[in-house]
């Protein structure tokens, strides 16, 4: 066959796209299901559970999931965790499912090992233990004991989303706390994060009790995944403690879901 042009790529790229099966649906029980297991879903207007249904369709379609040990997940299980990874792209849409293609879970937190060579050249290494990760063009590591203790406390500022923050913010080719923007708003969004953070630092590095995790100091891309969660799961607490750091949230993800008790 001979070899197109490249202008043709685009021709090609849509040819694949339509010949590639198309998702499977979510069964309704199951989709209801996850509505009635996930509190943040449940202050979400009907518009936004639609489109949140369409993401994690196609997040099934797209991604591998690969349970650890002897963890087995159901259905339902498996429903619920696609629900939750696509909660925060509801304001990017399928683009942010862009860049890989595997999710790894474990059945609770896990080990892994560091190393750090210092300024003099010594080598330290060190073991962490993790509830997630997030490798730059690899997998999303998560921890389903985690996952499931943040459902039954999903108002205390912990939420799942803090490694698919990480994932958003990997979009443009940088992972350092901004995410895809338009120029304008980029640059907006740069300069108030940076304050915040460098503010925030101070805070902690003065031992001052603070409302959000301190955690969020550790770098400025854990600043965004944290505040990120905090936006899901405690936005009255983010906007009192960095509320210009919320509004630009409020633009980027949407309005956070109202918050509701868990049915049943």
């Amino acid at each position: 066959m001979a070899q197109l042009p490249a202008g043709y790529v685009p021709l090609i790229q849509a040819l694949s796209r339509w010949l590639r099966p198309a998702p499977r649906p979510i069964p309704e029980p199951l989709w209801q299901q996850a509505c009635r297991d996930i509190p943040w879903l449940q202050g979400l207007p009907a518009d936004r559970l639609d489109a949140l249904r369409t993401l994690a369709t196609r997040f099934l379609h797209e991604k591998t999931i690969s349970p650890l040990g002897d963890l087995v997940l159901r259905d339902e299980d498996i429903v619920l965790l696609a629900a939750v990874c696509c909660l925060p792209l509801l304001g990017l849409g399928e683009a942010g499912l862009r860049g890989w293609s595997q999710l790894i879970l474990y059945p609770d937190a896990f080990r892994v090992q560091r190393s750090h060579v210092d300024a003099a050249g010594v080598l330290h290494e060190w073991d962490d233990e993790l509830i997630g990760e997030s490798w730059d063009s690899g997998p999303l590591i998560l921890s389903w004991a985690d996952i499931r203790a943040d459902l039954q406390a999903p108002f205390d500022g912990y939420c799942a989303v803090h490694e698919m923050a990480h994932k958003i913010d990997a979009l443009d080719g940088a992972i350092d706390g901004t995410p895809p923007l338009p120029r304008a708003w980029q640059r907006e969004w740069a300069g108030d994060f940076q304050r915040a953070y460098d503010a925030f630092c101070v805070q902690v590095d003065a031992g001052e009790e603070l409302l959000i995790d301190p955690y969020a100091a550790e770098a400025p891309e854990e600043f965004f995944a944290v505040v990120t969660e905090y936006h899901f799961s405690a936005p009255d607490v983010l906007a009192e403690a960095l509320p210009t750091v919320a509004a630009h949230l409020r633009r980027f993800y949407g309005e956070p879901p109202a918050r509701q008790l868990p049915s049943g």
